[in-house]
């Protein structure tokens, strides 16, 4: 099964970072990610842009709204996600907290993620 980690934080903290501690927590998540690589359980991995390159589509209106910037304020943004596949959201929740434990701050949303066009056939997952 595929699971998407999602990655949220207060981006106001996170942009904050002076490069070498922002460097020094992705090398030790990229620790994590090789370990789920070379088990052939690691998806896409994303780093999103600021909220303040986002552009939002309203499309609850006719005709639809663009706006610069994200859907919602809150006090954490999605700043990335994971790919994972898992045999159980046990699995899933075991690699969250194998993230959260090198990543300070934040919080994990783990989805189960239905595929509807699967972008390669050989992580196509169940």
């Amino acid at each position: 099964m595929l699971y998407a980690i999602l990655c949220y934080n207060q981006e106001d903290v996170i942009c904050a970072w002076s490069k070498e501690h922002d460097d020094e927590v992705m090398e030790k998540l990229g620790a994590v990610q090789a370990k789920l690589a070379q088990e052939g359980r690691l998806g896409p991995v994303a780093r999103l842009m600021p909220t303040t390159a986002a552009t939002t589509l309203r499309k609850d209106r006719e005709p639809p709204l663009v706006l610069d910037g994200p859907f919602a304020e809150t006090k954490e943004q999605l700043l990335g996600f994971y790919v994972v596949d898992c045999d159980s959201l046990d699995g899933a929740l075991d690699i969250a907290k194998d993230l959260g434990k090198v990543n300070p701050g934040g919080s994990y949303e783990i989805r189960p993620i239905a595929l509807f066009n699967p972008a390669s056939p050989e992580f196509a997952g169940t």
